[in-house]
């Protein structure tokens, strides 16, 4: 499989069951009636891992630890020497061998395999979930969970159509200070909660400006793009730069991190989809260099009842204005709360800090990567959800919600405008921004449902 023009053939092959309605891939998979859906409490759940870059530290405890009675199944990348990598490790602490794959479609159609992680780049996130659906897998999908508005509308309704687990990778939900103050919230302890601003800071550097080049050995650049239209490699886009080099693959920094603190907001004043989106954004750092988008934004989202939320997200300005490099603050009309990852304050309506508690979890902040204990109680989430035992803390029709609110704020930054939008299902009042509403699909991957 690592020979790329047999890859390129067995790809196309796969391109045309796609066209198909991947008919083949369904015939595996349940109804979503079928009992068959619940794994039995204390039965090995066989996983597959795709996508196996910068996000695998955080996968590893728990798919490792012998408590959580998984085998990993596979470790999937289109880049062999991530698969050798992640052999290495993983090899070091199981005692066997996962064995590893070029080929998506190689492990979903196995159909020992139970669920898999996809830790893909952004634009394979959604089609790699409803794929592997269709093919009767239980999915965990890293944030951001889709590429555009269209796919999150998509996402909730495979999931309904095959009756799986899809837990969305914002690891937050599974923390235990946060459930903690968020529930005392919803309890009324900061009053009527009508504000939150969420903020990450970071200090990014120069990014490479792309060139023309080879595609790097051991590449699979065909199936590396995917449901993304064809294009030329351009040197290092296929080591995290994606994120920076035009819309094909990646959201910008609000899709890559927003994600998460815009879903603490959303949590905790209990809001669904905005009425209105107001953006203020800009490229200010390294004019010159190869990062295409906005790297500071500054956005609104006005909801029903009179609640607002707040976007600060500087990419490549490190200055620290909240106390923290990310993390929300909910303003009620009792008092306040400042959530992160590490800990939770709560202070009256007069500024007095009331309580201060630190979680029990470690979690990274804003290195690369990430991971850590709240990314490890995240995915046993997952696992506990598919064996019955417990309830998805990110469900994938409340974790699209969060996903909008950046897919909203970065239509409302390509287009220069603000917008209303439906509080019924987030759809945009302007035509220009409906017509970001989806994306062009590589023939072939075009969504069936």
């Amino acid at each position: 499989m690592d020979n790329h023009n047999q890859s390129r053939r067995d790809f196309l092959k796969k391109g045309t069951l796609l066209s198909a309605g991947l008919s083949s891939l369904g015939a595996v998979g349940f109804s979503a009636k079928s009992y068959g859906n619940i794994i039995g409490a204390n039965d090995r759940i066989n996983v597959g891992v795709i996508g196996l870059g910068r996000r695998l530290g955080a996968f590893i405890p728990p798919l490792t630890d012998k408590s959580t009675n998984v085998r990993v199944a596979y470790l999937c990348d289109v880049m062999r020497s991530q698969r050798e990598k992640a052999g290495k490790q993983f090899s070091q602490l199981l005692s066997y061998s996962p064995p590893l794959e070029n080929s998506f479609f190689k492990v979903i159609e196995d159909k020992s395999v139970d669920a898999i992680i996809n830790a893909t780049p952004d634009h394979w996130h959604a089609p790699g979930t409803w794929l592997a659906l269709e093919a009767g897998k239980h999915v965990f999908v890293e944030k951001p969970c889709s590429h555009n508005p269209r796919e999150g509308e998509l996402l909730v309704a495979y999931q309904k159509k095959y009756g799986k687990v899809v837990q969305m990778g914002n690891q937050q939900r599974s923390s235990d200070h946060s459930i903690e103050i968020i529930q005392e919230i919803h309890n009324g302890v900061i009053g009527i909660p009508y504000m939150a601003k969420a903020f990450y800071t970071n200090a990014r550097g120069r990014v490479p400006n792309p060139t023309a080049s080879a595609v790097p050995d051991g590449l699979d650049w065909e199936l590396f793009q995917g449901p993304s239209p064809r294009k030329a490699y351009m040197h290092d886009t296929w080591d995290y730069n994606w994120h920076w080099y035009g819309w094909d693959f990646g959201t910008a920094e609000t899709g890559n991190n927003a994600t998460h603190e815009l879903d603490v907001a959303r949590w905790a004043l209990q809001v669904d989809f905005p009425s209105h989106v107001a953006v203020d954004s800009g490229k200010y750092h390294f004019q010159d260099d190869g990062w295409e988008m906005y790297d500071t934004m500054h956005a609104t989202f006005k909801f029903e009842g009179n609640k607002t939320i707040i976007w600060d997200g500087k990419s490549r300005n490190n200055y620290d204005m909240y106390g923290g490099g990310r993390g929300t603050i909910i303003l009620g009309t009792e008092g306040s709360v400042f959530v992160d990852r590490e800990h939770y304050k709560l202070v009256d309506r007069d500024g007095k800090l009331i309580r201060e508690a630190k979680s029990a979890n470690a979690e990274g902040g804003t290195a690369l990567g990430g991971g850590g204990d709240m990314s490890t109680t995240h995915v046993v989430n997952f696992l506990d959800a598919i064996r019955g035992k417990d309830k998805p803390r990110s469900p994938i029709d409340d974790g699209r919600k969060s996903t909008l609110l950046c897919h909203l704020a970065n239509i409302s930054s390509r287009i220069g405008e603000n917008f209303d939008c439906n509080p019924a299902n987030g759809h945009i009042y302007n035509r220009k921004g409906m017509e970001l509403w989806g994306r062009t699909y590589e023939p072939g991957w075009e969504p069936k449902l």
